[in-house]
């Protein structure tokens, strides 16, 4: 092999190693995008709920059927906002996320840092009991609100993590 085949060989070596990382962090932005749609989505539901159909009012009643309607309304609106307020910080996280893959700095560290945290939450908050409530936020919401997000994050930190080509 001679100095000039050698010298193509090494730059397209180098170029290859270059669009790996690049085609790795496409694919978790798109991932993000993914996720952020589907954040938005489960993040509607509940304000969906109050303002059309009114299961988490039937909900808080099923739990507390003494109470006036001025207790199960303030019961039904901490449960809507807080799903609501974990939505935002959902949106957040994957808006985060879309960022750093689109720089290409410290990709795995945040798409992992942000899986772990958000799936803890999301997971806390569906699976969260108390007083006479078997579930706090009612399966619907609670299923979704984990699931959905859940199945972008993981394609994100796959994606992050998968051996480049």
């Amino acid at each position: 092999m001679n100095d000039n085949e050698w010298g193509k060989l090494m730059s397209t070596s180098l170029r290859d190693a270059r669009r790996a990382p690049a085609r790795r962090h496409r694919q978790v932005r798109d991932a993000a995008f993914l996720g952020l749609a589907l954040q938005v989505l489960v993040t509607a539901l509940p304000v969906l709920d109050l303002a059309f159909f009114g299961t988490l009012d039937a909900h808080v009643r099923e739990a507390y059927p003494a109470w006036p309607d001025s207790e199960v309304a303030a019961d039904r609106n901490a449960i809507a906002w807080g799903l609501v307020i974990i939505g935002v910080l959902g949106t957040a996280g994957w808006l985060l996320t879309a960022l750093v893959a689109s720089r290409g700095r410290a990709v795995r560290a945040v798409v992992t840092t942000l899986f772990v945290t958000g799936t803890c939450v999301t997971l806390y908050a569906a699976t969260l009991s108390g007083d006479a409530y078997d579930l706090v936020v009612p399966l619907w919401l609670g299923i979704p609100t984990v699931a959905l997000p859940l199945l972008a994050g993981v394609t994100a930190t796959l994606a992050a993590w998968w051996p480049a080509d």
